[in-house]
């Protein structure tokens, strides 16, 4: 499994979909994901990838991690496994 699928996979099974519902363009409020969810997101990710994301979960537009969309999640945990792997 890619990382890509995995992520999505993380991503469909919080939302409650199949991963094929879950596209690259769409937010998470846009898959019914709430800040609870995304908050177990972040954590299935961190576990999944073995990787730390830096998250506020208490003010998420201070993080410096992208959760705008399903693409951008998927970019900023690619840069963190770059990063890490450095």
């Amino acid at each position: 499994m890619t990382t890509d699928e995995k992520i999505i996979a993380i991503i469909a099974e919080q939302a409650m979909l199949e991963p094929g519902d879950v596209t690259p363009e769409a937010s998470l409020a846009d898959l019914g994901i709430d800040s609870l969810g995304l908050v177990e997101c972040i954590f299935a990710i961190e576990e999944s990838f073995d990787i730390t994301v830096p998250f506020n979960a208490n003010d998420p537009s201070e993080s410096d991690f992208d959760i705008s969309s399903v693409g951008a999640i998927i970019a900023a945990v690619k840069q963190l496994q770059a990063d890490q792997a450095k």
